[in-house]
């Protein structure tokens, strides 16, 4: 069995300094770690219980099977506060049909990110006899 001791997602943007702004200004995400130098350097935020880094140059834009899922507090405030920041909105929080408060955004090069509020009666949350 692989013995997993840490994890982290990689981003590679067609623009670095682009979504350097984004996750860390506009998202707000705090840095764990910078390596390099220049335009092309690395960037690793805190992304809850992972990571998340940007790193290098990719020419095309990345594969639309590549999601990030983030769960936040209150869904409905990040709405605002991503909305005053100038976050293009994909789509406004909505209660899923399997119990979720999911919105949809992106990243600049179109990476589909969903922020999901995981409500107090929620399986996910709340398990019957245990």
């Amino acid at each position: 069995m692989v013995h997993v001791l840490g994890s982290r997602v990689l981003l590679r943007p067609t623009d670095p300094e682009r979504s350097r702004a984004f996750y860390g200004g506009q998202l707000g995400l705090a840095v764990y770690r910078e390596f390099g130098t220049g335009p092309e350097r690395g960037t690793v935020y805190f992304l809850g219980g992972g990571f998340l880094e940007l790193s290098g140059r990719s020419d095309p834009a990345p594969s639309p099977a590549v999601r990030l899922w983030l769960q936040v507090a209150d869904v409905g405030a990040a709405h605002e506060e991503l909305r005053e920041k100038g976050v293009g909105i994909v789509r406004p929080p909505v209660k899923e049909p399997w119990g979720l408060i999911e919105m949809w955004i992106a990243d600049p090069d179109g990476t589909p990110i969903v922020l999901v509020e995981i409500p107090a009666e929620h399986p996910l949350r709340f398990r019957p006899g245990i």
